[in-house]
């Protein structure tokens, strides 16, 4: 089944192929695109509609479940991708797009929604902006020719021609207006305008939009509440007042209770529960390790039920732990020991669930279970030329930094390996607040084990998952307190006997290449080398270049996360390239507008000027990440040549210089 469904929907669809070459390190098997990624069972558990990352698009393909047949599907054209999908009802999808713009930052929305029947293969696009450039003419019906983004925010489980959505104009911190929208002409009917910008609603089960939840230029939350589709908007939290803030995520089956994450100054977010009528607010899930990583539905009525944790491993609890979804996880845990699931979506008789697995080693397997049989079946493997067996372990860590604060991480050896005195990358992640390193499967985490060295990455001060107060400990603390974490991690490792003190490499994207080349010129006999990958390496110039400062909460985000302009050049690998000793290897995009390419070419200059030897590599087309396969095929070819060439590990073959590379 797997098989059939997996070369139907990329062959018979899409008609391409995938070969990677004979290499020492097979960088391809790396680089290469999942077959899929989401994928939703209907509600008549006839379809399996899933998206299809391609070279230049992500597609939606809809298979019969029965005999694994191609029935339906389509791109919403070239460089745009399928990111979520819905069943609108048994026979009709919706879907979102996004431009994707680097592998290592999130995809940009294009505000687009599309529907697109089971049966065929011609999507059409409901709102949005490119709604005037369809060709439609006078056939647009209910449809408006506005510059608007919009994205779901309830199906209506109860109305299969009906659906809620959000809709704003591409402004600064707009107030964006809750429409509902019929799923096959796009007629929109307003019903109510959020009283606060950046807002995103909240419905019940009824559909009736109940909460709102937004902030504005201070970057507070403001949290909005009402009792029915034509009642006023009441305040009900302001967590510049309370210092907490309060975001609706559903209500109960009856719409009494609505179930509220709370952010507490201090200690991790708790699950609350808000008695509508009573006003009594009770807690019913709280744990001190880690932040809900994400909250469970009932994949039948979506009501709230429960909360996975990432604490080292992923974990879940509930908020009635004898609940029959409860159960039904705790039988589905058990029959896949040492990997974490999720029900990604139901039948409407909920029989039929379809259950992602993964793990550190798994990248991804989805399976259908009979809830009445008890019985499983493999249905696709997101990379299934990758054997789990064969990959390596990330081990969840746990160390003191030297102010006493605990932190978090992992560390993964290669595979066979006795995880001792090995050549070790860093890696630490970028962001950097409120991102955060997790347990599961990393292509270039798997990449550098494959290459015989060890991966360390720590979730510093600032990082998200472990509350508000740790991550705000990170404010302002740019080469500080969260660069010393690093270090403090690096020492530990060497500590545990696992890094050769004399081959470790620092190396990073975005916040991380800052943070990497911060560990050279902080700590110059640490480490032995440095890379840096779409990096920001002058602060000032944050205040300056980029997409962060354009908003007026992007400028509050820069004065309180990173700090007043004036005074971080004392932070900036730029201005302290003197006190590097090691060699550096950079790389950045051209279109890059998060990190502008500036930042890298600066850092280029400055190094040489300081006669550091230093390669970089540039692409005038890419922006925040390689996006370009063969791009992304000659930058890991020539990072694990410099890895190599300094720790000793493997490399991969030579690739050709794709057309556009400058050095």
């Amino acid at each position: 089944m797997r098989k059939r469904i997996r070369h139907a929907a990329v062959s018979l669809l899409f008609g391409i192929g995938c070969a990677a070459p004979a290499a020492a390190v097979d960088v391809d098997a790396f680089i290469r695109k999942p077959d899929f990624n989401d994928v939703k069972i209907s509600p008549t558990g006839e379809y399996l509609a899933a998206t299809v990352p391609l070279e230049n698009t992500t597609a939606l393909a809809v298979v019969r479940v029965s005999d694994g047949a191609i029935t339906g599907g389509g791109t919403a054209g070239k460089y745009r991708h399928v990111s979520d999908i819905w069943w609108a009802n048994d026979e009709r999808l919706l879907f979102s797009t996004s431009m994707k713009m680097g592998m290592l930052d999130q995809p940009l929305p294009t505000g687009d929604i599309f529907t697109l029947r089971a049966t065929s293969r011609s999507a059409d696009v409901l709102v949005g902006q490119h709604v005037t450039t369809q060709g439609v003419g006078s056939r647009i019906g209910g449809k408006r020719i506005e510059e608007v983004w919009a994205r779901v925010v309830d199906t209506l489980r109860d109305h299969d021609h009906d659906a809620i959505i959000a809709v704003a104009g591409f402004g600064d911190d707009p107030y964006a207006r809750a429409e509902r929208m019929n799923v096959v002409t796009g007629r929109r009917t307003p019903i109510t305008r959020a009283p606060v910008r950046n807002g995103e609603y909240v419905t019940d089960h009824a559909g009736a939009v109940r909460a709102a939840i937004g902030y504005n230029v201070d970057r507070s939350v403001k949290t909005y509440v009402r009792a029915s589709d034509g009642a006023q908007w009441e305040l009900f939290n302001d967590e510049a007042s309370s210092g907490v803030s309060l975001v609706p995520l559903g209500f109960s089956a009856d719409n009494r209770v609505m179930y509220l994450r709370a952010d507490r100054p201090t200690g991790t977010s708790r699950i609350e529960a808000h008695d509508t009528v009573t006003g009594e607010r009770t807690v019913v899930l709280a744990d001190e390790g880690a932040e809900p990583l994400l909250v469970i539905h009932d994949p039948v009525t979506s009501v709230p039920a429960g909360v996975m944790y990432m604490d080292g491993k992923a974990r879940t609890e509930f908020f009635d732990p004898a609940s029959p979804l409860a159960r039904q996880y705790r039988s589905l845990e058990a029959a896949f020991p040492g990997e974490a699931l999720l029900i990604t979506s139901a039948t409407r008789d909920g029989r039929t669930v379809l259950v992602y697995v993964w793990s550190d080693r798994n990248p991804g397997d989805y399976y259908t279970f009979d809830t009445v049989e008890k019985k499983a079946a493999h249905v696709l493997s997101t990379r299934g030329w990758h054997d789990p067996e064969k990959m390596a372990a990330k081990r969840p860590i746990r160390l003191a930094a030297r102010d006493g604060l605990p932190l978090a991480g992992y560390v993964t050896v290669p595979p066979g390996s006795m995880g001792r005195s090995l050549p070790m990358v860093v890696l630490p992640h970028g962001g950097p607040f409120g991102r955060f390193d997790r347990w599961d499967f990393d292509p270039e985490v798997q990449m550098l084990a494959a290459a015989g060295y060890a991966v360390l990455q720590v979730n510093y001060r600032g990082s998200g998952n472990h509350g508000r107060a740790f991550q705000q400990a990170g404010a302002r603390e740019w080469g500080g307190k969260m660069q010393d974490d690093v270090t403090d991690a690096t020492r530990w490792a060497i500590e545990q006997g696992i890094a050769d003190p004399g081959r470790i490499c620092i190396y990073g994207a975005s916040y991380g290449a800052y943070a990497a080349l911060m560990g050279v010129a902080k700590e110059p006999s640490l480490y032995r080398c440095a890379a840096g990958y779409i990096g920001v390496y002058d602060l000032p110039m944050m205040h300056t270049t980029g997409d962060i400062q354009r908003r007026g909460s992007g400028e509050t985000y820069l004065r309180e996360w990173i700090g007043e302009r004036d005074a971080l050049a004392a932070v900036s690998p730029t201005r302290m390239a003197d006190r590097i000793r090691v060699p550096v290897f950079l790389a950045a995009g051209g279109e890059d507008e998060r990190a502008p390419i500036e930042h890298t070419k600066a850092m280029e200059r400055a190094l040489k000027t300081a006669g550091v030897p230093v390669e970089a590599l540039y692409y005038p087309t890419e922006g925040h990440g390689f996006y370009v396969q063969a791009n992304q095929r000659e930058y890991y070819t020539r990072l694990l040549a410099f890895l190599g060439q300094h720790l000793g590990g493997r490399t991969a073959t030579a690739a050709a210089t794709p057309t556009g590379a400058k050095r």
